[in-house]
């Protein structure tokens, strides 16, 4: 599973998820991709599933990439207890989407097992994606 192995700070505010992601909106590395379309947290359990997904369904051919990371401690208090008395432990690390992010990219196979594998790994993960390619940004620009 995907965490930090050290953090300056246990605990964090919620923050914000306002706007378009400023960086990680074209592919850098890969020729096909997963874009997020809406923001949202994708916690390390949720990404962890989806690369599980598209390797297995690529047979671990090609090249992957994963180009998010789980930062931020999502902090729970346990059921059942009353309020006050503090902020919760930390349970879960997420990482912060906002719309245009690249989540994933891809190379070495063909469009149809890209495409394939990235619609397993978008049911995994709980916001709304799109397949995009290198041809496909081109045409964009």
């Amino acid at each position: 599973m995907l965490m930090p192995s050290k953090v300056k700070y246990r605990k964090q505010q919620k923050g914000r998820r306002r706007g378009t992601a400023l960086r990680g909106g074209t592919l850098s590395f890969g020729e096909f991709g997963l874009q997020a379309l809406e923001p949202g947290w994708l916690t390390a359990r949720q990404i962890e599933a989806g690369r599980v997904a598209i390797q297995r369904h690529v047979k671990r051919g090609g090249k992957l990439w994963i180009r998010v990371f789980p930062d931020k401690p999502i902090t729970k208090k346990p059921a059942e207890t009353r309020m006050g008395k503090g902020k919760g432990a930390p349970e879960a690390w997420v990482s912060v989407v906002k719309p245009a992010r690249i989540l994933f990219e891809m190379e070495g196979v063909d469009e149809k097992t890209a495409r394939d594998a990235f619609r397993l790994a978008a049911d995994k993960i709980g916001i709304k994606t799109r397949f995009i390619s290198r041809a496909f940004e081109e045409a964009v620009r």
